[in-house]
């Protein structure tokens, strides 16, 4: 049961939802700093843009692209009843996601590099 691809969407879906929400607090934290001024904002910029929140960028657009693919994806099964094609429908999902993921996340490295044009 705890192999199966269901099991795994499950897993998965329910971790990037709570990155997601988490995210969520960060960013509200993050842009409620501009209500103390600008140099707190900036300060709060300055000291969020290191190597490590770079990684978690990319981390939160894997979570964003996955959770969403993955909700798709159960929408089709669910409305078009299409319950014999779940697990390569999970398949697809995955692989869609992994690809956005490494097209989205190539650009945000080059651009941390300065290697953008």
């Amino acid at each position: 049961m705890y192999k199966s691809t269901g099991f795994i969407s499950f897993v998965l879906r329910r971790f990037t939802g709570l990155v997601l929400v988490g995210y969520l607090f960060v960013h509200i934290w993050v842009i409620g700093s501009a209500t103390r001024g600008a140099e707190a904002f900036n300060a709060q910029m300055e000291a969020l843009e290191t190597p490590v929140t770079l990684i978690l960028e990319i981390l939160l657009l894997a979570a964003v692209v996955y959770h969403g693919f993955d909700g798709i994806r159960l929408l089709i099964v669910h409305y078009f009843d299409v319950t014999d094609s779940r697990k390569s429908l999970f398949y697809a999902a995955f692989a869609i996601s992994a690809l956005l993921t490494i097209a989205g996340g190539i650009p945000i490295l080059l651009f941390a590099l300065g290697l953008t044009v």
